[in-house]
Formats: structure tokens, C-alpha cells, sequence
């Protein structure tokens, strides 16, 4: 067994999460909230359902005051050629919140068939809510 290479994955596992995975956490008991780090525009044209619009650049003590800190916060952006979701978990992390970030943002979302809500909203595998 190779220890470095178990540690990697131990730790990549802890720090990212996969649209399935997220669509489970959503449907389930998990508390968890989903971070869209995009610009407000972006947010309002399509979004994952139930998400909070959250731009990094705008990530402070004071914007995230009202957030509870008892939840996982799950960041995410347009995809892999976008880093707003990593400056979001970077962000929020150094702010003490317990974060992950979304693979492949809401492109991989929405390539896995789940539906998402905005002025540009596409149907799909609705979330059922285990609130």
C-alpha cells in the first residue's frame, strides 16, 4: 500500500464532493448548504435549486455573519474552467466554515441530469428535500 497515495485520496474526498453526492446530501438529513460563488447575473441566469448566491469577491466576516456555522458549505461555479468556486471555499474556510467544493460546478450538475432553477432553468432530476 502506498500511504502517500491513500492520504491523497483520504484527503481529496474530504475537501470535494461530486454532483451525485451533493444531490444526495441535498435529498437527505445532511445540513448543507450550497454556495453559488458566481456574480449575481450569472446566479439569476441558472443556478443549482435552493442555492445561496455568495460572490467570492465579496466574502467578508461581516456578509457571512448570518451563516450558520453548524453546516456544511458546498461552493461552486460555471465548471473547471472557473475558479470561483475554489476562491469561495478558500474564502469561507479562513473564515472557520467547514466547505467543500463541487467538481465540475454547475456544468457537472447539470451533465448528471439534475435540474436547475433561474431565468435560464433546464428540467431535470428535481431535489427532494429531506429539510
Amino acid at each position: 500500500m502506498n500511504a502517500a497515495q491513500m492520504q491523497h485520496y483520504q484527503q481529496k474526498l474530504a475537501f470535494e464532493t461530486d454532483s451525485w453526492d451533493l444531490f444526495e446530501m441535498l435529498s437527505g438529513d445532511r445540513a448543507v448548504t450550497v454556495i453559488d460563488g458566481r456574480s449575481a447575473e450569472a446566479y439569476a441566469r441558472e443556478r443549482i435549486p435552493d442555492a445561496v448566491n455568495l460572490p467570492h469577491r465579496e466574502i467578508s466576516a461581516e456578509t457571512t455573519a448570518s451563516l450558520d456555522r453548524s453546516r456544511l458549505y458546498v461552493c461552486y461555479c460555471d465548471g473547471i474552467g472557473c475558479n470561483a468556486s475554489t476562491k469561495t471555499a478558500l474564502k469561507l474556510l479562513g473564515l472557520g466554515f467547514e466547505v467543500r467544493e463541487l467538481m465540475g460546478g454547475l456544468d457537472w450538475w447539470k451533465r448528471d441530469g439534475y435540474a436547475t432553477e433561474g431565468e435560464e432553468a433546464r428540467v431535470g432530476t428535481e431535489i427532494a428535500c429531506g429539510c
